[in-house]
């Protein structure tokens, strides 16, 4: 199982951080290459991830991701665990008790260990989720996933590092709650990615941020609400991160896909879409399809090359490979819809060939 080092929370949780890629590579103490001799870092990040929802949970969960671990592989895999890793039952969110049209998900604490086996190795709580059992819950998932050697990132000014192919990479995690790091408040926003900057070369930005559900795809570029709810203006915070120094951003929230952009040479996925969730998510038409996104980033951050593998959800909730393609042509059509010369332009098996406007 491969494991990355998180320096955030461990000291509130009394665990030591994990161990570091780079130290079971070993140091060779050899002089450092020239950065376009060197090798990139590769990720592989997917939307909104979880298990299941507490009792209702897949006979076998440790097998549930099986069909998809093959796409699951990088120096680094990143995914939104949209719930907590939990058996604390009272929902303050929910009154005490979730159900009826409250939403509060939760799966076991052992589950995390799944997560790991399928190849997760950082995972964010930035999102309307990671307090659904409060306080007890979010801790008790944080170190959950600690244990089983996944670092995580998305709370009010964390940063956190992991080291990938010999590099530093620095993950912050955004969303539109003051219980995480706040994507509404862009001037502290700004800050925290611009100390990320300083920390590591390379500094990838998770942003849970739109409007939800099937009519929700497009990047409209402005603010966006749901059910009353501000949900920020994806575009705008996406490009002020990059402007602030992230050379990622990696979008979910909107449970559906979204198109990709190529802004200052710098990649932002909109959204990612639903990847995993027995009876968590509705799975019809577009709300099923989603994706898997392999990009491989230069010791300077620069992208170097980039692929969509599309996925369906297919059993309630169960991601699979897809070999229609559906959602590499989905990503494909709506970038070039709302996003103009910066859109991805999207080739063949989903390779991503640079932006439209080239």
């Amino acid at each position: 199982m491969r494991r990355v080092a998180a320096t955030a929370f461990a000291a509130l949780v009394g665990l030591a951080p994990c161990a570091s890629v780079a130290h079971a590579q070993g140091e060779t103490g050899k002089k450092p290459r020239p950065d376009h001799v060197r090798p990139g870092v590769t990720f592989a990040a997917v939307g909104d991830t979880m298990l299941g929802n507490s009792p209702e949970l897949p006979a076998d969960p440790g097998s549930y991701l099986d069909a998809v671990k093959g796409q699951l592989r990088g120096d680094v895999v990143f995914g939104n665990l949209e719930g907590t890793l939990t058996d604390v039952t009272a929902s303050p969110k929910c009154g005490g008790a979730s159900g009826g049209d409250c939403y509060a998900f939760r799966t076991p604490p052992s589950y995390a260990r799944h997560l790991a086996a399928a190849g997760f190795t950082v995972m964010s709580d930035a999102n309307n989720h990671s307090y659904d059992f409060g306080q007890a819950g979010l801790e008790q998932t944080i170190v959950a996933l600690h244990r089983a050697g996944i670092a995580q990132t998305g709370l009010p000014g964390e940063i956190t590092v992991v080291k990938a192919s010999g590099e530093k990479v620095a993950f912050v995690g955004f969303a539109p709650y003051s219980l995480t790091a706040s994507l509404l408040d862009l001037p502290a926003a700004r800050k925290l990615i611009r100390r990320a900057a300083r920390r590591a070369k390379i500094v990838v930005v998770t942003i849970h941020a739109g409007a939800e559900g099937s009519d929700a795809q497009h990047v409209t570029g402005a603010e966006e609400h749901y059910l009353g709810e501000d949900r920020g203006n994806p575009r705008r915070f996406a490009r002020m991160a990059v402007r602030s120094g992230a050379d990622l951003v990696l979008g979910s929230g909107p449970h559906v896909l979204r198109g990709i952009e190529i802004y200052r040479d710098r990649l932002i996925a909109y959204s990612l879409g639903n990847f995993s969730g027995f009876h968590n998510f509705a799975t019809a038409g577009v709300l099923g399809a989603s994706a898997v996104l392999h990009v491989t980033l230069g010791p300077d951050g620069a992208l170097r090359s980039g692929r969509v593998a599309s996925v369906r959800l297919v059993d309630a909730g169960r991601p699979v490979p897809d070999p229609s393609g559906e959602g590499a042509r989905l990503i494909r059509q709506l970038s070039r819809e709302d996003l103009g010369h910066g859109a991805a332009r999207i080739g063949g098996k989903g390779r991503i060939l640079g932006k439209v406007g080239e």
